[in-house]
């Protein structure tokens, strides 16, 4: 196999397929990345067996092959060198020759042979959004998966697909995130759950265009997303994910509307008496003056501050985890929100009108009459 590409192609693609380079492994060929030289195509592909990763890499091809390299030093290698043209060829001894400019490197490689290959993914059942959304959906529902691996499927998201419509869903246990999509060309209904560090990484690597297309494809066992010159295939979490229907359709008994970035600054500032350790809550007084009371009292200091809204229903002193708030705050693009509660025990709820999206966050155990 020889090969010649340019730096910055090839270190585009290599930080693309490490994404899925295993890093705890008693087996060495997960921990190299496969260069597989075609007739008309170079591929470089990475398999940690619960994710795998392949891209396409513009070069010009020399020799065909397929060489399997420790990703480590070849990407750390790679970003040392010029920037210039690097030629990669291998020796039938499984030796890999790396050369830019003057700087040539000689690396112990394995056999293309031993890699193990991206599984066969039926092309069926079928989502297409742009990479835009995909990326934005991520990022708006990612941050309130559980980091408990005691619980796998509270470690992943639900995508499931029904009447036209995708709805991703995550939960850790003390709050839930769902956004809902509408598909322009409908697709199969489907529900799977899909691991969490799949679609961090995935976010990590499409490039977030409007115009850019995702497809989606689904089986019993895998999820495929194919854009670009990449496929991305990951396993699926087993089992039925959680009934949340009934929290979503809560009755409540206090409708308030807030400016978003007023609410997110207040308590950005409140959150800073509050150390990590501590497991303070803010404390939201609601009362019939059209404004709302935030408090924090804590060894450091204390932080009294009042915001104006929109009330509708009965008073309310209500305890919250500040960060819980501040991470939907933060991925809502809506200039004002609407806040739904029915008493200081049960969950809060903040969604639009359309329920593009539904935040529900638990209170945290107060006395109210100490407020």
């Amino acid at each position: 196999m020889k090969i010649t590409c340019s730096k910055s192609d090839l270190l585009a693609s290599l930080n693309i397929v490490s994404k899925a380079v295993s890093t705890k492994t008693t087996m060495p060929i997960l921990e190299c990345i496969l260069i597989d030289v075609y007739s008309d195509r170079i591929k470089l592909t990475a398999n940690d067996l619960e994710l795998g990763i392949e891209t396409s890499l513009k070069g010009n091809i020399v020799e065909m092959g397929r060489i399997a390299i420790e990703a480590k030093i070849f990407n750390d290698i790679v970003r040392k060198l010029p920037d210039s043209e690097i030629t990669i060829e291998s020796t039938p001894d499984y030796k890999t020759i790396i050369r830019c400019e003057k700087a040539r490197f000689v690396l112990s490689s394995k056999s293309g042979e031993e890699f193990t290959e991206l599984p066969e993914i039926e092309k069926e059942k079928k989502i297409t959004i742009s990479q835009f959304t995909l990326k934005e959906v991520i990022r708006q529902t990612i941050f309130s998966i559980s980091d408990n691996e005691n619980n796998k499927l509270m470690t992943g998201e639900l995508f499931e697909v029904k009447d036209g419509k995708l709805t991703v869903v995550s939960l850790d246990g003390h709050r839930i995130s769902l956004r809902n999509i509408k598909l322009k060309d409908g697709g199969d209904n489907v529900s799977v759950v899909v691991p969490g560090k799949t679609l961090s990484d995935l976010s990590k690597i499409i490039n977030g265009g409007v115009d850019d297309m995702v497809n989606i494809y689904f089986t019993d066992n895998h999820i495929l997303f194919e854009f670009d010159e990449t496929i991305v295939v990951s396993r699926l979490f087993e089992g039925e994910y959680y009934k949340i229907v009934s929290m979503l359709s809560m009755d409540h008994k206090i409708k308030v509307e807030v400016n978003n970035r007023e609410f997110l600054d207040c308590i950005d500032r409140a959150s800073l008496l509050i150390k990590e350790s501590d497991k303070k809550p803010i404390i939201v007084s609601i009362k019939d003056d059209n404004n709302m009371y935030l408090k924090v009292d804590t060894f450091m200091g204390s932080m009294n501050e009042e915001i104006e809204i929109d009330k509708e229903g009965e008073e309310i002193i209500i305890g919250f985890n500040p960060k819980f708030i501040m991470d939907v705050l933060r991925v809502i693009e809506d200039d004002k929100i609407t806040i739904y509660m029915r008493d200081a025990k049960s969950p809060c709820i903040i969604r639009d009108a359309e329920e593009n999206y539904i935040y529900v966050v638990l209170p945290v155990n107060i006395n109210a009459g100490a407020y």
